[in-house]
């Protein structure tokens, strides 16, 4: 163990109690190398964040420019912030005229817990709804849509009035009624183990929404920023929400998330009282322009575009006795065997041949890929190849 391994244990505050403890060196594109030189090939994008790679150097060099202008000055008050207003024009450009205002953030679960905030504002109302197996963030709001009891119960008494559904059952849906202030939904459910939702069933949820007069949000932290094929999952199903969260892959391995919606709903947090949710480092100049950055380059470089031939090439490829199931949105795919234990054993296998995978939270039989969207044709040859050849060696 190295020193600094040691100082990790003892000074940094764990969540599990056996931590990868992969300690980094440096990452470029695809690889992360630890401070022994050796080389991981990375299928995971820290959740879903590295959309463009690690250290892109257009990103790299937004950030360079915005270091030399300046960092944190104020960022919801009198200071208007060149990146900030920037990343704003350029996403509500990308967007329906329904969503043009947005409310930058720190992370996915500020934005998760602005969108409920908004969501009681404008309605009234209190309850919410969320599926069964949803991951919407950690914070006491977002955990108490969690759709998972097993990480709720040891923090409760949370927030009342939240219901979990069924996801993709068209029945369920009549439970949405006009005490709701606002329907939480991703359109692909992430840590279930990458199940996507219908295109009748978000209609449906869509037109339930309209007709109790309840706000429909749809959660693509992990969706968004091309992950799926399109800037955002929801344009594959047409279904346009009334509040879109994002984060993750939003500013380019900078921690950024926003929660985004009409010009007219959001000034509702602007009186009554004034500084109606408040942020001190949400929208960070410096975080902003690796964002705006980042976007330019899925663009630019057809990244987006590629997404589909990518995914295509991957599930080509990922065929043995031993995977019982495939389940892909463009670049978030899940690989299901036999059972929990099979697929930690595949993971370790995968870690040792210099491919780091992950597990789903709420799916752990199954096996996490999420790469960067730059990932190579041969990179992903490598990558199924370290799989198939781990789930061989568990078959012994």
């Amino acid at each position: 163990m190295s020193r600094t391994s040691g100082f990790f244990f003892r000074h940094v505050a764990q969540t599990s109690e056996a931590p990868l403890a992969l300690e980094i060196d440096h990452a470029e594109g695809s690889w992360i190398y630890d401070t022994t030189g050796k080389k991981y090939l990375d299928l995971i994008s820290g959740i879903s964040v590295s959309n463009t790679g690690h250290r892109h150097p257009t990103v790299i060099k937004a950030i360079h420019r915005q270091l030399d202008l300046y960092l944190h000055t104020m960022v919801f008050g009198e200071h208007i912030q060149g990146p900030q207003v920037q990343f704003a024009q350029a996403l509500s450009a990308r967007l329906p005229s329904s969503l043009q205002s947005v409310y930058f953030t720190n992370s996915g679960a500020e934005a998760v817990e602005g969108a409920m905030k908004l969501a009681k504002r404008l309605t009234g109302r209190s309850g919410f709804i969320s599926f069964h197996n949803a991951y919407h963030g950690s914070t006491q709001g977002a955990l108490s849509m969690m759709g998972s009891e097993l990480f709720k119960n040891a923090f409760r008494p949370l927030l009342p009035d939240m219901h979990q559904l069924e996801f993709n059952s068209l029945p369920a849906l009549e439970q949405i009624d006009r005490h709701t202030a606002a329907v939480f939904v991703e359109p692909v459910q992430g840590e279930a183990g990458v199940i996507a939702g219908n295109t009748a069933f978000l209609k449906a949820v869509r037109k339930r929404c309209d007709d109790t007069g309840c706000l429909l949000v749809f959660d693509e932290i992990q969706t968004g920023f091309g992950r799926t094929g399109k800037l955002f999952a929801f344009e594959q199903s047409g279904v346009i929400p009334d509040i879109l969260l994002c984060a993750k892959g939003m500013g380019g391995g900078m921690p950024l998330g926003a929660f985004i919606s009409s010009v007219e709903r959001m000034k509702s947090l602007s009186h009554d009282p004034v500084l109606g949710h408040l942020t001190t480092f949400g929208g960070h100049p410096v975080s902003c322009a690796a964002g705006l950055a980042s976007m330019e380059v899925l663009e630019k470089e057809d990244l987006i575009s590629a997404v589909k031939e990518k995914e295509l090439l991957f599930l080509q490829l990922l065929k043995h006795p031993e995977i019982k199931a495939v389940r892909s949105a463009g670049l978030l795919i899940a690989i299901e065997f036999e059972n929990e234990t099979i697929n930690r054993k595949i993971i370790a296998s995968c870690m040792e041949k210099g491919v780091l995978t992950d597990w789903f939270l709420f799916n752990a039989e199954c096996l996490r890929i999420a790469p960067p969207l730059t990932i190579t044709e041969n990179e992903i040859r490598f990558a199924c190849e370290a799989i198939l050849e781990s789930a061989q060696l568990c078959r012994k």
